[in-house]
C-alpha cells in the first residue's frame, strides 16, 4: 500500500461521511487506506463502520477503551497498525483540507525529506479557521515560543503545532515518544533530527461540532513543551517552584494572622506535600507509574519522606530565624531550594523505582547513571 491516512477522532460523528467522501475524491489513483483511531464517547465508531461499508477505499477502525496519551497516543497507535510506512495524519473535522493530500505525498516522494508538514504559516498558508483574533494570537505566540525553544530542530518548520503532516513511520523514534496530548508533531520533531519540507494550506472552519481547544489542552501543551525541552528534572522543578510559592504564601498569610512561624511552616509543608505529589503523579512521573508500586504505596513513601525532610528542615528554619535573624519567609524559601535536589533523587530512585528489586541501582555508578537519566530524559540535549 502506498499511503495510510491516520485519523485520530474524538466525537466527530457528524463529520465522518463528508470527510471520507472528500478523502476518496482526493486520493483517486493513490493506493491508500483510512485508519480511524477513535477515542469517542458518541456514535463515531458506528458511523465509521456504516460509511466504511460503501466507501471507495479501505477503511479500518481502532476504537480505544483506554485513551492512553490522548490524541498523540492515538496517532502512535495508528502508526503501529498502518499498512503502509508512509503515514499521513489529518483531523476529521475538515479544518485540514483532504485535497492537499496528493501535494503532500508528491513532495514526500521526491525522496529528500522524512516529514512533510502542512503549514498555516508558510508562504500562502492561512489560519482563517481559528475561531477569533484571540485564538490566532495564542496560536502564533505558542508557535513562536516553541520554535524559540527548539531553534535547531525546528529551524525549517514554521508550524510545528499543526496536526496535518506526512511522515515515514520508520524514522519515528516510537520508543522515545511520551505522547501526552495533541501536539504529536512537536513530539516527533523534538526527539531526533529529521529532514522537513512544508506545504502551505488554508486552515478552514470546522465542518460540524465544536473545537476541542480548551484551558486544559493549553496546560497539557505547556507541560509537554517543558518536558521536551528541559527534561524530567526541570518539570519537577516547575512543580516544586509552584509548591514553594504556595508554601511561602501560606507561611506569610498565617504569620500575618498572628500564628507562630513554626506552626505556620508545618501547615504550609503538609499542604504542599500533598499538592506536589498529585501534580508530580500527573505530569512528571506519569510514565513510571505502571512499573512502580501502587498509588497508595507511592503516596506513603512520598509523604513519609517529605515529612521526615520537613522535621529536619523546620528546626533549620528556626535556627535561621532565632540565631541568624533571617525572616521566616526568607528562611523558608532558602531551605526549600536545598530540599529540591534531595526530593528529586528520592522520588526518582525510590518512590517510582520498578517493582523488581533487581532493577534498582545497587552501586554508586548505577545510582549516578540513573539519576542522570531521570534528570535529562526526555529532554533535548
Amino acid at each position: 500500500m502506498q499511503l495510510s491516512i491516520v485519523v485520530p477522532t474524538f466525537n466527530e460523528a457528524p463529520n465522518v461521511a463528508e470527510f471520507v467522501r472528500r478523502i476518496a475524491d482526493a486520493v483517486r489513483g493513490i493506493d491508500a487506506e483510512i485508519l480511524f483511531v477513535d477515542d469517542s464517547t458518541d456514535a463515531t465508531p458506528d458511523v465509521v463502520r456504516e460509511v466504511a461499508a460503501t466507501a471507495a477505499l479501505p477503511i479500518r477502525l481502532i476504537h480505544r477503551d483506554e485513551r492512553t496519551g490522548g490524541l498523540g497516543g492515538a496517532v502512535i497507535e495508528g502508526f503501529a497498525a498502518a499498512a503502509a510506512d508512509t503515514c499521513l495524519v489529518i483531523d476529521a473535522d475538515l479544518q485540514h483540507p483532504p485535497e492537499k493530500i496528493p501535494e503532500l505525498l508528491a513532495r514526500f516522494e521526491r525522496g529528500d525529506v522524512d516529514v512533510v508538514v502542512a503549514s498555516r504559516y508558510a508562504g500562502g498558508g492561512t489560519a482563517t479557521g481559528l475561531a477569533d483574533r484571540t485564538r490566532v494570537l495564542v496560536s502564533k505566540a505558542s508557535t513562536g515560543l516553541t520554535r524559540s525553544m527548539f531553534p535547531i530542530r525546528l529551524r525549517d518548520v514554521s508550524d510545528p503545532m499543526t496536526g496535518f503532516f506526512l511522515v515515514d513511520r520508520r524514522v519515528v523514534d516510537s520508543a522515545a515518544l511520551r505522547p501526552r496530548g495533541f501536539k504529536i508533531l512537536l513530539e516527533i520533531l523534538a526527539r531526533r533530527p529529521l529532514r522537513v519540507a512544508e506545504v502551505p494550506f488554508d486552515f478552514a472552519a470546522r465542518h460540524s461540532g465544536e473545537s476541542k481547544a480548551s484551558l486544559r489542552q493549553g496546560i497539557h501543551f505547556v507541560t509537554q513543551l517543558t518536558a521536551l525541552r528541559f527534561g524530567k528534572m526541570s518539570l519537577y522543578a516547575v512543580i516544586g517552584a509552584l509548591g514553594a510559592v504556595v508554601n511561602v504564601a501560606i507561611v506569610w498569610a498565617l504569620t500575618q494572622l498572628g500564628m507562630g512561624y513554626i506552626f505556620a511552616a508545618i501547615i504550609a509543608a503538609e499542604t504542599t506535600i500533598v499538592g506536589n505529589f498529585l501534580l508530580q503523579e500527573r505530569f512528571v512521573f506519569h510514565d513510571m507509574r505502571d512499573a512502580a508500586s501502587g498509588t497508595w504505596v507511592r503516596f506513603a513513601k512520598s509523604f513519609a519522606f517529605n515529612n521526615a525532610e520537613a522535621l529536619i528542615r523546620i528546626p533549620i528554619i528556626a535556627l535561621m530565624v532565632e540565631s541568624w535573624h533571617f525572616s521566616a519567609v526568607v528562611a523558608t524559601a532558602l531551605t526549600l531550594i536545598v530540599a529540591f535536589v534531595v526530593r528529586f533523587v528520592f522520588h526518582s530512585l525510590v518512590v517510582y523505582a520498578p517493582r523488581k528489586p533487581g532493577a534498582r541501582p545497587s552501586r554508586a555508578r548505577d545510582f549516578v547513571e540513573e539519576l542522570d537519566e531521570q534528570a535529562m530524559s526526555p529532554g533535548e540535549l
